[in-house]
């Protein structure tokens, strides 16, 4: 099968995975604090990675795992708080919007700290991919400007991302993707269980019809939204690059549209426009 198919198939799976996670993580929080959802979220995406560990720990070289404890944080760990905590006072449009910053976090990190090199055509077609991006979210939601200090969560957590995908594209070559995931995520076990322990999450009613969808839907988000797509995405970045790996985020919305469709929202002749857009985006971006 053609490389560039592969990354494709890769990069469609992904946006399928983390374009359906918004969904689960409101549905966790209709009775859990965000500290509880991300904290399961992370737990079960360990505990779904715990086989591998120790084969983690064989084959990554010592002077690695550190990079890869930092990677969990950046890229996992510290997003996962800080989306839930703001879904808590934003709508996902705009958490959409804002998380499409992350190809040019990549890039600014990149240049700034990686001697990444980029061309003027790729700049060119993040920026047109963020502009369709930004007219989507426009085209089907208000935004409401008292939200935006939560916004401001999520444009942490995607300079996290940014800084993240440059340090797998950079220092983790030749580590294997499930290897990586299963030592980050292990790790962030304890401090996620210390966490949800913490918050009171064992004091709750826990056999209730509400709190075992709550955390059924947190843990189905760690382990298809996180454990999953966390060694697809390491896959895709060594793949494919970094740059390519971070455009991820402009198939979201496509994904986002069909669950609109799905529950009865209408979907207009703009919005089809917008998302054409991205794609035009996503291609020069990609293009050699």
């Amino acid at each position: 099968m053609p490389k560039q198919l592969i990354n494709w198939g890769i990069f469609s799976l992904l946006c399928l995975i983390w374009g359906s996670s918004f969904v689960l993580m409101k549905e966790g929080m209709n009775v859990l604090s965000p500290y509880q959802v991300a904290s399961i979220r992370l737990i079960s995406a360990g505990m779904v990675l715990l086989p591998f560990a120790v084969k983690a720990l064989r084959v990554i070289p010592a002077n690695k795992r550190g990079v890869v404890v930092l990677s969990g944080l950046l890229g996992s760990f510290f997003p996962a708080y800080l989306f839930c905590i703001a879904e808590t006072k934003i709508d996902s449009a705009l958490a959409g919007i804002m998380n499409a910053l992350t190809p040019l976090f990549v890039i600014i990190t990149g240049v700034s700290f990686f001697q990444l090199k980029v061309k003027t055509l790729q700049v060119l077609g993040i920026i047109i991919g963020f502009i369709g991006l930004s007219l989507l979210v426009a085209a089907g939601a208000k935004i409401n400007l008292e939200y935006f200090s939560y916004a401001l969560l999520v444009l942490l957590a995607t300079l996290f991302y940014g800084i993240n995908v440059n340090l797998v594209g950079r220092h983790m070559q030749g580590i294997g993707s499930i290897e990586i995931a299963a030592l980050a995520f292990v790790f962030l076990m304890i401090p996620c269980s210390i966490i949800l322990s913490y918050t009171g999450y064992f004091s709750l009613p826990l056999t209730e019809t509400v709190y075992l969808q709550s955390t059924l839907a947190s843990a189905v988000l760690g382990i298809f939204g996180t454990a999953v797509a966390s060694v697809l995405f390491y896959m895709l970045v060594k793949k494919a690059g970094a740059l390519f790996a971070s455009m991820v985020t402009y198939g979201i919305p496509f994904v986002a549209i069909g669950w609109g469709i799905w529950y009865g929202e209408q979907v207009n002749f703009l919005q089809i426009t917008c998302c054409g857009i991205i794609l035009i985006g996503v291609y020069l971006a990609n293009k050699k």
